[in-house]
């Protein structure tokens, strides 16, 4: 990789990315062969075709690989014998073989909701590997919680007051509890997921006014309070931010013990976020780059006395998942080719509608699945719903698209084809993981079935036609 190739890209840091030619070398190139491998076969075993024109694909092998260059980078600066808890952010992935898949390589959950701590027992995942972080908790939802022995990090002080009650009902829970701060360091290029700003509405935010006093005399009352949560936001946010936002919390837990006399805080969340390469197939920055800052900006966290949580969402998936579609269509606009494909705003709602922050790559490849040749040219790939604005990508170079080919959105296992917007009442696609099968092929497993029209139509009141005529009739 040549040295003068390195860019900044949103995350705002240096970012590694292809050579000249476009290439990538080791662990990178090897998962996008495995790519090209999944695309050629999903066509040629039928996953996707003239009636089923959308699918995700799933590597199964890289998210393996991701999972292991974590818990390799946190091992490498911590003190032996340090408990490092890697808890995957539900939200970014909330799909239960995924769960599954990452609890058998080490790796808890993270969870925002019922429907998340669900998905995560279903799982498999056990309450001790479980955190619990929504910032807006029922009282059944913290109950359960503290039956269950998860961990739970309280967002405000109406929260702590709801938690000391509960804790009087269930004194002997397992649950470790804590609270979430706002360091208040500021946010990063993407304004909707900075988390440490100064009006964030997530955690207590510590520069306010008696903020920080508050926080510790929290604790001091509260010997049951022995963790100390932070985030400072994801895509978008440079990691030296992200690194004096947890310096910020290791400060106040230091601050906290000294005041008490003893060692009340065990463990400190320092949340996840590190952000992910969108620009291309380099995995840049990487965990090893993070973990090394963090020992060099807060050279106690790792030094035994602390166990660690980290919150990590996306950048353990997103390079691991293809969206690939049918070009239905193409057509020419104003002189500019446009492919009209399946995949639009129900897959990819953020890109459509944030297209500056949360651009995809795209590649082409023919109707046999195979990568497509020939020069590049300015294209817009469309998607299906009804409005102009449906576009996967806007005026981005590559081999012509035409009609029978197949459009791939690339790094799109994370926040893509798991978060479906029923736009146009357009179906789920179905999701498949994948792994080479040692015989020069590749094997896939369902992870989702694609949604069918039967169950749209239920999930959309069909089973109460009459509700509202002749049911509310005057």
């Amino acid at each position: 990789m040549h040295a003068d190739t390195e860019n900044t890209d949103r995350t705002g840091e240096a970012v590694a990315h292809d050579d000249r030619a476009g290439r990538v070398n080791g662990p990178d190139a090897d998962r996008a062969a495995r790519r090209d491998e999944a695309v050629r076969a999903a066509v040629e075993q039928g996953l996707l075709g003239p009636d089923v024109p959308l699918v995700g694909l799933l590597d199964v092998t890289g998210v393996r690989e991701s999972a292991a260059e974590l818990r390799a980078a946190f091992e490498a600066v911590a003190a032996p014998g340090t408990s490092v808890l890697h808890a995957f952010a539900v939200k970014a992935a909330p799909l239960v073989p995924v769960l599954r898949l990452l609890h058998a390589e080490g790796v808890g959950a993270e969870v925002a909701s019922p429907g998340e701590l669900a998905l995560a027992r279903t799982a498999g995942v056990p309450p001790e590997r479980t955190v619990l972080d929504s910032p807006a908790k029922t009282p059944g939802e913290l109950r359960e919680a503290l039956a269950l022995g998860i961990a739970v990090n309280a967002d405000n002080p109406q929260e702590l007051d709801r938690l000391d009650a509960l804790v009087q009902e269930a004194p002997g829970t397992a649950s470790p509890l804590g609270i979430r701060v706002n360091p208040q360091v500021g946010g990063g290029t993407i304004e909707a997921l900075s988390t440490a700003t100064a009006t964030s509405k997530f955690g207590v935010a510590l520069r306010d006014e008696g903020a920080r006093e508050w926080v510790v005399r929290a604790y001091l009352d509260r010997p049951w309070l022995t963790r100390l949560h932070t985030h400072t936001g994801s895509q978008g946010i440079a990691l030296s931010l992200m690194a004096r936002g947890v310096a910020e919390a290791y400060e106040l837990a230091e601050e906290i013990n000294r005041r008490a006399g003893r060692q009340q805080v065990d463990t400190l969340d320092i949340g996840g976020g590190l952000p992910v390469n969108f620009a291309s197939d380099a995995t840049s920055p990487t965990y090893e780059q993070y973990a090394r800052l963090l020992k060099d900006t807060v050279p106690g966290l790792f030094d035994g006395r602390y166990g660690l949580v980290t919150e990590f969402g996306r950048s353990l998936l997103a390079k691991h998942g293809t969206l690939l579609t049918r070009v239905e269509y193409a057509k020419r606009a104003g002189g500019r080719p446009v492919a009209v494909t399946h995949a639009g705003v129900q897959v990819a709602t953020r890109t459509v509608y944030a297209p500056g922050a949360w651009p995809l790559r795209i590649a082409a490849y023919d109707a046999k699945g195979r990568p497509k040749e020939g020069p590049d040219v300015v294209q817009d790939v469309a998607g299906p719903a009804c409005f102009a604005g449906d576009l996967l990508a806007r005026g981005q170079a590559l081999p012509l698209l035409e009609q029978g080919d197949h459009a791939a959105a690339l790094d799109t296992g994370a926040y893509y084809f798991a978060h479906h917007y029923a736009y146009n009442s357009l179906p789920r696609p179905g999701v498949y993981g994948f792994v080479p099968d040692g015989a020069g092929g590749v094997s896939f497993a369902v992870v989702r079935r694609a949604q069918t029209i039967e169950e749209i139509v239920t999930e959309s009141g069909g089973d109460h036609p009459d509700a509202l005529t002749p049911g509310l009739a005057p």
